[in-house]
């Protein structure tokens, strides 16, 4: 069992409390790089897009304050990974802008956790992706899978400026307005207005990150959120379980393993080989406790099966037992409106029961 503690950088302590205007704001009077890459921001229409999407980033202070208070929590995981594939740092300020380091934000789109995959690239980068697992919200997994993507993508096209496009609109559709406009420099190519600001968002949040104190944010060290601490744990499941049985193998709540693997989705585990994070301080023997408190929960599954009778709907049967039709649903994995037939079986707990439940 591996502890693993992930510590953040200096903090701010500046208690000025003091705001500039706006205009103060935007003066930029420092050369601009990402990547390594220099911001002509003596463009004046670059200038202008950055000088828009900056004071947009201000306006919403509430969001950069959860920017700045979140980034000791993740942030030192992406350096760390970025560093260790030779990667530039300024690619850890795309999280920022894709997802505002939250792991379960998804898009209209379908694209999830904290580096906005579609399940597609996703998949294609390595990512398991199915109903039971999604780590496009583990933070480890969907880093490691976005830096081979932008690894990819600055071959393809050169530029890491041009690879930030084509992370935001997919690689074909800026290939093709590359061979169409017969430009290849981010800056002066025309693409879709998303796309156009999202380089000069990703800056916004590198200038707040960098300079918090500059743009008003005076922050002290405990006003940062802690870094998160957890041991990891190699489990071997023989069958489907319960998350709650890992939880109380784990020696914890079924909350706390949901937060420290937000790539778990439902109730269950499937069967198989999985590593888990779960809280520092479990004590050594996870896997002979999983074990023991598996084989009870699976044992009272099996004397709490209700056999379906004619006229049964689910409602009716939780309405019987007294339990929420919620739970009925949970705990045998169904949908509110499945057709029941007589002989079909269910896993119902009633309200008295105090044992181990899915």
């Amino acid at each position: 069992m591996t502890t693993l503690f992930f510590s953040g950088p200096a903090l701010a302590s500046d208690k000025a409390g003091t705001i500039p205007t706006l205009l103060e704001s935007l003066r930029l009077e420092q050369k601009l790089f990402f990547c390594g890459e220099a911001v002509p921001l003596d463009d004046p229409e670059v200038r202008e897009s950055m000088e828009k999407e900056l004071m947009l980033s201000l306006w919403d202070r509430d969001q950069a304050v959860l920017w700045l208070k979140r980034s000791t929590r993740y942030l030192p995981v992406i350096e760390a990974l970025l560093s260790e594939a030779g990667l530039p740092d300024d690619l850890k300020y795309i999280a920022l802008a894709e997802s505002a380091l939250r792991p379960h934000v998804g898009s209209p789109k379908g694209a999830i956790g904290f580096w906005q995959f579609l399940p597609e690239t996703g998949r294609r980068y390595g990512l398991t992706i199915n109903e039971s697992i999604d780590q496009r919200r583990n933070l480890t997994a969907s880093t490691r899978a976005a830096m081979a993507y932008f690894a990819k993508l600055y071959e393809k096209f050169g530029s890491w400026s041009l690879a930030a496009a084509a992370y935001n609109m997919g690689e074909e559709g800026l290939q093709a307005e590359i061979l169409v406009q017969d430009v290849s420099n981010f800056y002066r190519l025309y693409l879709p207005q998303e796309t156009q600001r999202y380089l000069f968002r990703v800056l916004s949040a590198k200038l707040i990150l960098t300079q918090p104190e500059r743009y008003g944010f005076h922050l002290q060290e405990g006003d940062y959120y802690p870094p998160t601490r957890f041991a990891t744990v190699e489990l071997i499941c023989p069958g489907e379980t319960s998350l709650t049985v890992v939880a109380k193998a784990a020696q914890t709540d079924f909350k706390r393993i949901k937060e420290l693997n937000p790539e778990l989705r439902g109730h269950y585990l499937a069967a198989g080989t999985h590593t888990l994070a779960v809280p520092e301080n479990t004590p050594l023997g996870f896997q002979e406790r999983f074990n023991k408190i598996h084989q009870e929960w699976s044992q009272q599954r099996q004397k709490r099966i209700y056999i379906v009778q004619s006229g049964d709907n689910l409602s009716t049967i939780a309405e019987k037992f007294g339990v929420p039709l919620a739970a009925v649903l949970i705990w045998n994995r169904i949908d509110i409106n499945r057709t029941l037939h007589p002989g079909d079986r269910l896993v119902i707990y009633p309200v008295e029961s105090r044992t181990v439940r899915p």
